[in-house]
């Protein structure tokens, strides 16, 4: 199953999508994961997209379009996480999935409100080797400042500073959140609640997958 995960930053995309792919034995593509390695790493790909990323915009299209182009060949499953984030992505992906005899099958929307959203990206750390959130309130959370997943130090990301944070909003929802609306003119669209905890919201997608019917 070919699956795309939208909703606004801080709605736990990242944190679903790997469950729902592991549980489809899809793929898991996070863009922003692999954007931010590329920008720790220092390739080309990551010093362009590092700039944007530190401000809360957008990375280019013709970046993004190129960098998930290169991992759709195969047309096997997937869940897509960060990606597509404007009406030119969604497009293109289409475009490279009916080549690959593989369209996608569901859009799912994880929607919450942007007063929750400001507060959970306001507070939260992240792995800076594995990307694991964490909640800086919350010290059963965070012990000893690392990773319980892999031992990596914990960050606050510069794009999760509150002045980063609202302006990553307005940009969600001048640029990405037309995206919502090209996927529900072709009936590919299940909106979920996203404000729980994380097995609630699972549980609710979850559903929601089962309800739909492959297109």
């Amino acid at each position: 199953m070919r699956i795309v995960l939208l909703g606004p930053p801080g709605a736990g995309k990242g944190t679903q999508a790997s469950k729902i792919a592991a549980n489809l034995g899809a793929k898991h593509l996070a863009t922003g994961d692999i954007l931010r390695a590329e920008a720790a790493a220092g390739t080309t790909l990551g010093k362009s997209a590092k700039s944007y990323m530190d401000r809360g915009d957008l990375v280019p299209d013709k970046v993004i379009i190129g960098m998930i182009r290169s991992r759709l060949s195969d047309g096997g499953g997937m869940v897509l996480d960060g990606f597509p984030r404007t009406v030119a992505q969604a497009q293109a992906l289409d475009q490279e999935l009916t080549k690959a005899k593989a369209p996608l099958d569901l859009a799912l929307y994880l929607d919450v409100d942007r007063e929750e959203l400001v507060s959970r990206l306001s507070n939260r750390a992240v792995c800076a080797r594995c990307s694991k959130p964490f909640k800086l309130d919350d010290a059963t959370e965070r012990p000893k400042d690392v990773c319980d997943n892999c031992g990596g130090e914990l960050q606050v990301r510069e794009d999760d500073r509150p002045q980063a944070v609202r302006h990553r909003l307005r940009v969600y929802e001048e640029q990405t959140l037309p995206v919502l609306g090209y996927y529900k003119s072709s009936g590919r669209v299940a909106e979920v609640d996203g404000v729980g905890s994380t097995e609630e919201v699972g549980e609710r997608l979850e559903a929601a997958i089962k309800q739909q019917s492959p297109v």
